[in-house]
């Protein structure tokens, strides 16, 4: 995969735009739990929005629409933050540089850090867990079951959106010639 040049376009932005939307609605098919596009659709806009803004606003944008759909809860601005995070880190350190390798790595690194973050906010809010070390281990290891379909949904997802950019660069080049705004 390669890397675009810096000069914004309107249609890609609207491409790229398209894309990250598509594979948010994806959540309102049947999936199995935690299997989701939502890391994948941060780092996709992270790597190719040439605004860090637009960046992490497109899939929150995305996540809003199918969450107006699926329910809103009360985890939200946790899920969110990570999810600003990760296109935040996916921006900082895949733009411009694309490339498999790099994308696997930004996945699972993004997929941890999601984990880790959610899954505290469940220890510390939910009352599911004592508030103990134990509770703590306790909370990550029954979440264990769960990581490994976030793992799936992000190289999935992770594929379909990166894959779908490639060809869409070699079939349009006047539409991919340009970073989106």
């Amino acid at each position: 995969m390669t890397d675009a040049p810096a000069a914004p376009s309107r249609p890609q932005w609207i491409v790229l735009s398209a894309l990250v939307l598509a594979a948010a609605l994806t959540r309102l098919l049947p999936n199995p739990p935690n299997f989701s596009p939502i890391e994948a659709t941060a780092l996709f806009a992270g790597a190719w929005l040439a605004s860090r803004w637009l960046a992490m606003a497109v899939p929150l944008a995305a996540m809003l629409v199918s969450d107006a759909v699926i329910g809103f809860h009360s985890g939200m601005p946790v899920v969110y933050g990570a999810m600003a995070a990760i296109a935040l880190a996916a921006h900082l350190g895949l733009r411009g540089r694309v490339s498999v390798g790099r994308v696997a790595l930004f996945g699972v690194g993004g997929a941890l850090f999601f984990f880790i973050v959610t899954n505290f906010a469940v220890w510390l809010r939910s009352g599911m867990y004592s508030m103990s070390w134990e509770g703590l281990v306790a909370c990550y290891v029954a979440a264990i079951p769960f990581f490994h379909n976030q793992l799936a949904g992000v190289a999935v997802y992770s594929a379909v959106l990166f894959g779908a950019w490639a060809l869409i660069a070699r079939r349009w080049p006047t539409v991919a010639g340009a970073r989106a705004a």
